[in-house]
């Protein structure tokens, strides 16, 4: 199975969904695709599924690729910061519920 084709000189990425799958269900995609990418949810899954519009072989460019490893990178930095928030610093007091 190819997992990077070579077409006109432009590397594509086919397999990113099977790269993807330890996160596949906790992810919104459809948010990925309008936020970072600008593109529709269809648009995406197609990436992702290695196939372009027509149903032909497709994925993503390496510029496109760079642009999801950064969104998940400023996704994964929003995660920690909210986890952070979580408990709360030393000064803080915790209030109990009786």
């Amino acid at each position: 199975m190819a997992r990077n084709v070579v077409n006109e000189n432009v590397k594509i990425i086919s397999d990113m969904k099977s790269r993807m799958d330890d996160i596949l269900l906790a992810i919104s995609w459809r948010e990925m695709a309008r936020n970072y990418f600008g593109k529709s949810p269809s648009w995406f899954y197609h990436k992702m599924n290695g196939i372009d519009g027509n149903g032909g072989k497709g994925g993503f460019t390496e510029q496109e690729a760079e642009t999801l490893r950064n969104a998940l990178l400023d996704l994964s930095s929003r995660l920690q910061s909210a986890a952070s928030k979580i408990l709360p610093d030393s000064d803080e007091k915790i209030v109990e519920e009786p």
